[in-house]
């Protein structure tokens, strides 16, 4: 059965794509161009481009409007055009690795607002799979579209982004089928461990590689992300034992404000602000919750992508043509969540010139060209006079409210809000839940990273 099995890298071979065996590392970058639907393509699961450099940018201060470098990495580049397929990939593997799963014996079911289950889609195909995504029902067409086209089946669950607990009842009820699955990316710690290894180590790296080139002082002041499942801001966790003075910043959308006030409500951010504190939620070392306007993340993006306002930020702006275009390729909606947040973050903290702000692009416009048409047809055509308010408005005027520090007492409530999905609806005790308040429960749950990539190397032969 051994033999059957579809493999692919470590968490160090992520990490560090250079560290897998050279024949296997040619024909995967070769497949990733004619044929990237071969599962020789999850050896192309990393932050790396082909000459081993980060898949990032600098942004313009034209565009963030202060003096600290906001610098992002963005998931254009990975199989899916999306960095989650690195967590949906992990999850799978280290579940096929421990014998819970089986090509041909299990149907998987990845429960997603979105990129999670498109990676889902892809991973279990490539795999070997029988694979089923489950997904609000109002997510972008494109995302359907994706899913399919990778071979996996959809199953439409009522509500919009911040719909989680229908998901969670849909898989509640495919569970009582044994031979069903359920990768729950919101629970399962793999995702945490992709994130905290290669994530967090491949920023750390690009921050003194910046350094060496004269760019930022070697540190980084604030890890900004919003949370889905909170994989991404697990990154933060790797990055403060480097930088011990790093600020991990949460975002969340403010019509939805489950974190900052106990909220609850719609939203169109999608990937983000599922309503429930993930059970991978690194909580008690969080440093601030903010909350970012979802229309002005859907306008931001419309401005960054449409013919009208690219040519407003390059001619009135200022923004050289070249990246301009470039930045129009590597944004989605919840990429310019991120960047706002981290331009709230730099504000915040007062930093300046030489202090990097480092935040995740998690996917790209074509998950949202059905989202900008929409706009079209609500608002008109993106004209001059549209990309400058939206410009000015949106990016040159970050606003300063909708911020709350980690306080003891509010990241004891960040916290304590875990009881009410994971003890009351999902089973877990209250002494599973109060052991993760200890960061010592945290950090035992990272140093499996080297175990799994041992056990892995071994079961692969190489």
């Amino acid at each position: 059965m051994e033999k059957q099995l579809i493999w692919g890298p470590t968490f160090e071979e992520m990490l560090h794509p250079e560290n897998i065996p050279s024949d296997i590392r040619e024909k995967a970058l070769m497949a990733k161009e004619v044929n990237p639907l071969d599962p020789i393509n999850l050896y192309n699961i990393t932050w790396k481009k082909s000459d081993g450099t980060p898949c990032y940018m600098v942004l313009p201060k034209e565009l963030t409007g202060v003096d600290a470098n906001i610098i992002v990495l963005y998931g254009r580049d990975f199989p899916t055009g999306s960095h989650k397929v690195g967590a949906t990939y992990s999850v799978t593997m280290e579940k096929q690795l421990y014998g819970e799963i089986v090509p041909g014996k299990n149907t998987v079911v990845y429960p997603s607002t979105g990129n999670y289950g498109i990676g889902g889609a892809w991973v279990g195909a490539r795999m070997g799979y029988d694979s089923v995504v489950i997904l609000p029902e109002m997510m972008s067409r494109e995302r359907f579209e994706k899913i399919e086209g990778y071979g996996a089946r959809y199953i439409k669950t009522p509500g919009c982004e911040s719909s989680v607990k229908q998901i969670y009842d849909k898989c509640k009820e495919l569970s009582k089928d044994p031979k069903v699955k359920v990768l729950n990316q919101f629970e399962v710690m793999a995702n945490y461990r992709f994130h905290y290894y290669v994530t967090g180590n491949t920023i750390g790296e690009l921050v003194n590689d910046l350094n060496e080139k004269g760019i930022g002082n070697g540190k980084c002041a604030a890890y900004v992300s919003a949370m889905g499942s909170a994989g991404t801001i697990a990154a933060g966790d790797r990055l403060k034992e480097l930088f011990p003075d790093l600020k991990i910043v949460g975002l969340e959308p403010i019509q939805c404000p489950t974190l900052y006030n106990n909220g609850y409500g719609d939203h169109d951010i999608q990937g983000i602000g599922d309503k429930h504190v993930t059970w991978i939620h690194n909580v008690m070392n969080m440093d601030a919750i903010m909350c970012i306007d979802d229309m002005e993340c859907k306008l931001g993006l419309w401005l960054l992508t449409d013919s009208e306002g690219m040519e407003y930020l390059a001619e009135e702006v200022g923004i050289s043509r070249d990246v301009v275009k470039e930045m129009s390729t590597i944004f989605g909606i919840s990429g310019v969540c991120n960047v706002l947040g981290a331009i709230k973050s730099a504000k915040f903290w007062r930093l300046g010139k030489g202090d990097n702000v480092v935040t995740i692009l998690t996917d790209t416009i074509d998950r949202y060209h059905s989202v900008m048409a929409d706009l079209d047809a609500r608002y008109g055509r993106m004209d001059k006079t549209k990309a400058a308010v939206y410009y000015n408005s949106i990016f040159n005027n970050v606003k300063q409210d909708y911020i709350q520090e980690g306080t003891v007492n509010n990241r004891d409530r960040w916290f304590n809000l875990k009881y009410y999905t994971w003890v009351e609806q999902q089973g877990k005790t209250v002494e599973e839940l109060n052991a993760q308040r200890n960061q010592e429960w945290w950090q035992k749950e990272r140093e499996k990273v080297g175990e799994i990539d041992r056990l892995l190397k071994e079961i692969r032969g190489f």
